[in-house]
């Protein structure tokens, strides 16, 4: 079998990791959860993905970080923002671990296209990832991201919402 991406089948990804896109929310940290739930379950890798995107389309959203260090690249914003991301969620869960064992990675882009980019070159087997993680606009525009790798996967895709605190 060669290595070409079009000549890709179903079965190559049976044995693939779980893909997490993730934008720090807490949607992300329920659909991390439960993925390293999956990966557990089904002897699967994790890999954790946040796709750096354009500022312009989403104002504010490295803002917090950048505040503080204005002549820092938003690409280092975002990568010490998925590092922090990651030990919080370690540290609450040291039990778990496919958390411990996943594979990091920061990419650069349109978020929807990345994603999807990252599935065919990992193999990977599903897409595990929260929707609804920020609110006003950038609420509408992360829903969107969801929604539309639903639409465009050609894999499971489960879509995760933080649970209620009631």
């Amino acid at each position: 079998m060669t290595d070409k991406k079009h000549d890709s089948h179903p079965q190559d990804s049976a044995q693939g990791p779980i893909l997490v896109p993730v934008d720090f929310s807490p949607h992300s940290e329920a659909a991390l959860l439960l993925a390293s739930d999956f990966a557990a379950g089904l002897g699967a890798r994790l890999v954790v993905l946040h796709v750096v995107h354009d500022p312009q389309n989403m104002p504010g959203y490295y803002a917090r970080m950048a505040s503080k260090k204005t002549l820092t690249r938003i690409a280092d914003i975002a990568a010490e923002m998925l590092d922090e991301f990651m030990a919080k969620v370690q540290k609450r869960h040291p039990e778990r671990k496919a958390l411990h064992s996943a594979e990091i990675l920061l990419v650069t882009g349109i978020p929807v296209t990345r994603i999807l980019q990252v599935v065919e070159k990992e193999k990977a087997r599903m897409i595990v990832m929260g929707s609804k993680g920020a609110t006003g606009l950038r609420h509408l525009l992360l829903g969107s991201v969801a929604e539309q790798v639903l639409g465009l996967a050609k894999l499971p895709v489960t879509i995760v919402k933080e649970q209620a605190k009631h």
